[in-house]
């Protein structure tokens, strides 16, 4: 109990925060990277939209096992660095698929991670189309 309080100090989760959705992209956690930057915080998640199509394909056209962890743990990478939450869950849960997994189970699993990314990138869109140029 007292490790779980030391982790709770400074922050008030209200009944309301456990019910609000989790956003594609946790701004707060990329403004502690970027020290609130507007400007590199579009540069990030514009590299990140562009890398993370790139992975996906990657992910799609893999042929061995090891290609296929290394785009899952490229995108997990990815996600985490921007704060793209569920993403990141999705490319974790890929990324430790044993090898003998059925095709289908992993188009399925490439789909939620595909959803997510399309969610983020909108997310992301529409965040600079806010900012302006």
């Amino acid at each position: 109990m007292g490790g779980e309080q030391a982790r709770r100090v400074g922050t008030v989760e209200t009944h309301a925060d456990a019910e609000r959705p989790e956003a594609p992209v946790d701004m707060a956690h990329l403004a502690r990277y970027t020290l609130g930057d507007a400007a590199l915080e579009r540069e990030v998640l514009e590299l990140f939209c562009t890398q993370s199509v790139t992975y996906l394909e990657q992910l799609r056209a893999a042929t061995s096992h090891k290609d296929w962890c290394h785009a899952a743990h490229s995108l997990k990478g990815s996600a985490r660095a921007v704060g793209a939450w569920r993403m990141a869950r999705a490319a974790e849960y890929i990324e430790a698929l044993r090898e003998d997994i059925p095709p289908e189970v992993r188009a399925a699993q490439i789909g939620e991670l595909e959803t997510s990314l399309q969610e983020a990138t909108a997310f992301v869109a529409n965040l600079v189309g806010d900012r302006g140029p």
